[in-house]
C-alpha cells in the first residue's frame, strides 16, 4: 500500500492544531490522524495524493499562511512536511528450463536485486543451480503458468521447441506479461508463429530471439545479453 505522511512541523499565530500532528494519507482514504480537519486538511489530503502520483519525489515541504494560501479565516501560518512511502515490487524473474544457457543466465541473475524461479522437469539440471533460486520440479511445466503474474518477466529456455511451445501457447492463451520471451532464431520465430496460427492462436506478443545483439552464442554471453535486455525493460515498465 502506496501511503503518505504529513506532519505539522511549526505553526506560528492561529492554527487548527499543534506542531508535531500527523496523519497518514492513501489515495483512497485518510487511515489515520488528523492536522486540524476543515480546509487546511482537504489541501493536505489533496497534496499528499498529488505526491503519490508524482513517482519522481518522495518529500515536500510546505508553508502556507492559511488566511492567503488556504482560504480560512485563521491568520496563522503552518510548514507541512510531506513524505511518500510506496510498496517495492519485487522483480520476479521466472525460467522454464535449467539446462545449460539457464545455469549461466541464472549465476548472472542472482547479482542482480531479483527473485529467480526456475522450472524443469529433471532434477539433475535442478540441483546444480545456485541455492538461493526458488527450484520447481514439475512433469509438465505448462501447469506453471497459472501461478504467473502479469509483472513477471518469463523466458522459456527448455530443452528444444516442442517443449517450449506448450508454455507459450498456454501463456499467449490465458496471460499478459511485462516481458515474455522465448529463446532461439528468426527461423524458429517463424516456425513458432506458424504453428501458433494453426491452433488458432493469433497473439504475437513473445520476444525471440532474446538478447540484446552483442556477442557470442556462447552460454555466458547470451547470459550478458539477455541479462542486458531484461534489465532495459524492467526499467521501461519500473516507475
Amino acid at each position: 500500500l502506496d501511503f503518505c505522511v504529513v506532519t505539522m512541523v511549526d505553526g506560528k499565530g492561529s492554527t487548527p492544531q499543534d506542531t508535531g500532528s500527523r496523519m497518514i494519507i492513501s489515495l483512497d482514504d485518510l487511515l489515520f490522524g488528523t492536522i486540524g480537519g476543515g480546509k487546511i486538511e482537504a489541501q493536505c489530503i489533496k497534496t499528499a495524493r498529488e505526491l503519490l502520483n508524482d513517482k519522481s519525489a518522495d518529500k515536500k515541504f510546505f508553508k502556507w499562511n492559511l488566511q492567503k494560501d488556504i482560504g480560512m479565516t485563521c491568520g496563522g501560518e503552518v510548514s507541512m512536511f510531506f513524505e511518500a512511502h510506496r510498496s517495492v515490487h519485487k522483480w520476479n524473474i521466472v525460467i522454464f528450463g535449467a539446462g545449460h544457457v539457464s545455469q549461466e543466465l541464472t549465476r548472472t541473475l542472482t547479482r542482480i536485486e531479483c527473485e529467480i524461479t526456475v522450472i524443469d522437469h529433471r532434477s539433475e539440471w535442478l540441483e546444480k543451480l545456485e541455492d538461493n533460486i526458488h527450484k520447481i520440479k514439475l512433469e509438465t511445466p505448462k501447469d506453471y503458468v497459472d501461478k504467473l503474474n502479469e509483472n513477471d518477466f518469463v523466458i522459456l529456455m527448455t530443452m528444444g521447441h516442442s517443449t517450449d511451445l506448450p508454455i507459450l501457447s498456454e501463456i499467449l492463451k490465458h496471460k499478459k506479461l511485462d516481458y515474455l520471451g522465448v529463446i532461439g532464431s528468426v527461423s524458429k520465430r517463424n516456425v513458432i508463429e506458424k504453428e501458433l496460427t494453426e491452433v488458432g492462436i493469433d497473439s504475437k506478443d513473445f520476444i525471440c530471439p532474446i538478447g540484446l545483439d552483442i556477442g557470442s552464442n556462447s552460454p555466458s554471453e547470451i547470459a550478458i545479453s539477455v541479462t542486458a535486455q531484461l534489465l532495459k525493460y524492467r526499467d521501461l515498465v519500473t516507475p
